[in-house]
Order: structure tokens, then C-alpha cells, then sequence
């Protein structure tokens, strides 16, 4: 599912770097299809350009980069927009289109990849429904509050059953109740087959839900997870 292979990440014009510029360092481990990671560390750490690297927009400094079975590196521009239909994510900063409902939101990964409308509203709603947003249906992101546009953000994310699903902070808006409806919604998308990756500083909620994890410091991985196969 996930490979890397001595990868390293800087921002930059330049593609070398002193080894002090990278933001990632040496990072080599593997994560097979199916399982569900947490990817935890202190701000700063690299966690989030990290989920960049795996949702493919940037590619990696040096190093051998493969998700989906595709490696990065070799694989064409034009190959790419495909692979990303495969993941999901969710952001930190929603980015809902402003101009769209919560309805248009959720729908807009299905509309793009040509579902039949019918079949469209039918699975935006209950969605919708399953994060507690149903009387919100029509409601744009400017009359949403924090938690209510963090649930729309991952109601898009997860609405295409993606291979991969990626978040970024997911609970950083949530209350407790709303943050284990939703680690619930990211179990049954695991138990369905996706592998689901989750960035949180949210220590009480790792604890309440155990589970393999990813620790980054400084850039590099300090418990990588064992090889397995892809």
C-alpha cells in the first residue's frame, strides 16, 4: 500500500539540500493495505508533510516514494489525478468551496467521478446524516461552525469509500461525543477495507482506541513500523 525508502523532503527551489534543510529525513518503513496507523508527534515534528507525501502533493527530495503500487517518482503527471481519486483526506483547514452547501461539498468527489445523481443524494444524506449534519443540508461553509464544517470535510473525505484515507488533526474541532462518532466512522471504513492513517495530538483519544502507530521527531521516524508486504 505505502512504501518509503530512504526518503527526504525540503521546501525549496533547489532539489539538494544541506542535511539540515530537510524538514523529512531517512524515513524507510511500509504500511500494508488495510491496516489503521496513528501518526503521532509533538508540532513540528513533520507529521503533516508527511500526509503530504501520501497524498501526493509533493514529491519526495531523494528516496524511493510508492503508494497504491505506483512509484512516485517515476510515474507521469497525468498519473496522478487518478491515483489521488483513490485517497481520501481530510485537512486541518476543512477547505470546503465556499460557494457550495454542505450537500455540494460531500457530493463533489462523486460528481467528479461520474456517479449517477440518484445514487449522489441518496449517499450525501445519509452521510450526512451518520455526522450529525442532516438539518444542515443546505447550509454553506460560512454558516457552519468549526465542528460542523470538520464533519463536512470528512463526510467528502470518506463518501467514496477511498483505498486510502488520510487526516490531518480530524478531532481538533470536535467535542468527545462528535470525536468517537467519528473515530467509529474511521473503524467501519477500516473494517470495509480502506487504510486509514491519523495525525492527532490527542492523546486520551489513542489511548481509547489502541492501535499501531507512527512516531515521527525531528523529521525521522523513531519506531518505524517492520516491513511488511505491500
Amino acid at each position: 500500500m505505502i512504501r518509503f525508502e530512504a526518503v527526504g523532503l525540503h521546501y525549496g527551489r533547489s532539489r539538494a539540500a544541506e542535511p539540515g534543510a530537510e524538514v523529512l529525513r531517512d524515513l524507510s518503513f511500509s504500511i500494508p493495505q488495510g491496516e489503521f496507523r496513528w501518526l503521532l508527534g509533538p508540532s513540528g515534528a513533520g507529521k503533516t508533510s508527511l500526509l503530504r507525501l501520501m497524498y501526493l502533493a509533493i514529491r519526495p527530495t531523494r528516496g524511493r516514494l510508492t503508494v497504491l503500487g505506483t512509484e512516485i517518482q517515476a510515474a507521469r503527471r497525468r498519473d496522478l489525478p487518478p491515483l489521488r481519486r483513490r485517497i481520501g483526506v481530510v485537512f486541518q483547514d476543512f477547505r470546503l468551496l465556499p460557494h457550495l452547501s454542505a450537500m455540494d461539498n460531500v457530493a463533489l468527489p462523486l460528481r467528479l467521478a461520474g456517479r449517477p445523481e440518484g445514487q449522489i443524494q441518496a449517499d450525501v444524506k445519509e452521510m450526512l446524516r451518520w455526522v450529525g449534519l442532516s438539518k444542515k443540508v443546505t447550509a454553506r461553509p460560512t454558516e457552519l461552525s468549526g465542528g460542523e464544517q470538520q464533519r463536512v470535510a470528512i463526510a467528502r473525505a470518506v463518501i467514496t469509500r477511498p483505498q486510502l484515507l488520510l487526516a490531518d488533526e480530524p478531532t481538533g474541532n470536535l467535542d468527545d461525543e462528535q470525536a468517537e462518532r467519528l473515530m467509529q466512522l474511521f473503524h467501519e471504513m477500516n473494517r470495509l477495507g480502506s487504510t486509514v492513517i491519523v495525525a492527532t495530538h490527542n492523546d486520551a483519544l489513542v489511548a481509547r482506541h489502541p492501535a499501531k502507530s507512527i512516531r515521527l521527531s525531528a523529521g525521522r521516524v523513531v519506531n518505524p513500523p517492520a516491513p511488511g508486504r505491500d
